[in-house]
């Protein structure tokens, strides 16, 4: 039974993933998620619970009819599609090492492409939009008081939506030179600073939080962390009651992504060197804030405003036949 989908599978997660790769707890629960959505489609196709399954019941054919699935029924972009792929190929990569018998098999599924999507714009919000989403919280309220903080520290700082939730009341250094500890992706630690109005909320929510060094330092109701769920939910929630102040808001749909695009693009808007803003958001590559002049207007219009007007003559077509003017009349 070595080489059995059930026990290939259990060891990719526990040797591959757990002991050889140490892979962070958000990649092992997006590809805990991407079988188990394909163990409900096999089970819809197939007639098999996960432990039947076999190496040869996920053939290219049944992959790609799973991946149409996803964007067909579940209304998945073609960016999760992605995601989803990832996670099969980096698990028949794996098959590949430990029973080269499935060697044609794992290549064919290899060779089986992402797919294509569109690059939009980001969208972001502007200081008037900020100020509102602020403004939406009730600081009469422990969660209201929460919830600003909480907001406030993640459009000045940026962090990931994993790397709030993760954040423990001795992460928060006050004082001179006050910041926040973080670790982010790949365990990649880094200190933002934070300005004085963010320096001073935290210290009062730490004055009425109390906990003790390596508590959550935002937690719900419940006492634990916060999910993920739940700080998209309360960020939907003051979105809406931002939008009745400001207009704007009601075009756009924020996210905690939203927020980090929020301080990426302060950032540039006030000068930033790209380099920087990378170090600031913890990304790999410089190359990745590429997408943060893409969606500055400002900064083309800027550009725009160095040129000289080109000297073109102010003129119509008129066509000189008359089958051309019949054309040019449809």
């Amino acid at each position: 039974m070595s080489d059995s989908f059930p026990s290939l599978l259990q060891s990719f997660f526990t040797d591959r993933l757990f002991r050889q790769r140490r892979a962070s707890p958000n990649t092992i629960a997006g590809y805990r998620d991407s079988f188990r959505l394909l163990f409900q489609f096999a089970k819809e196709r197939l007639g098999k619970v996960p432990s039947d399954l076999t190496l040869d019941d996920l053939n290219v054919s049944f992959i790609g009819n799973f991946l149409d699935d996803l964007e067909t029924r579940r209304k998945n972009s073609a960016r999760t599609r992605n995601i989803r792929l990832a996670a099969i190929h980096s698990f028949f990569q794996y098959v590949a090492f430990e029973e080269p018998a499935h060697a044609l098999l794992c290549q064919r599924l290899l060779a089986m492409p992402t797919k294509r999507h569109e690059r939009r714009p980001i969208e972001f919000l502007n200081r008037e939009e900020i100020d509102a989403l602020l403004a939406a919280t009730d600081s009469s309220s422990w969660i209201g008081r929460r919830d600003r903080t909480m907001l406030l520290l993640a459009v000045q700082t940026g962090l990931r939506v994993s790397e709030l939730i993760g954040l423990s009341c001795q992460d928060i250094v006050l004082g001179t030179g006050a910041h926040v500890h973080c670790q982010g992706k790949g365990r990649k630690h880094r200190c933002t600073p934070l300005r004085p109005e963010t320096a001073k909320m935290l210290e009062a929510w730490l004055r009425e939080r109390r906990g003790r060094p390596e508590d959550p330092l935002f937690l719900s109701t419940r006492g634990g962390k916060l999910s993920r769920d739940a700080i998209e939910r309360l960020i939907t929630k003051y979105t809406a009651r931002a939008a009745r102040t400001c207009t704007s808001l009601q075009r756009k749909k924020v996210s905690p992504h939203v927020l980090r695009h929020a301080a990426a693009m302060d950032l540039l808007q006030n000068g930033v060197d790209r380099s920087v803003i990378a170090l600031w958001l913890g990304h790999e590559s410089v190359e990745t804030t590429q997408m943060y002049l893409h969606a500055d207007m400002r900064l083309k219009e800027q550009a725009l405003s160095r040129t000289k007007p080109l000297k073109v003559r102010l003129g119509r077509y008129r066509p000189t036949d008359k089958l051309l003017a019949f054309l040019e009349s449809l």
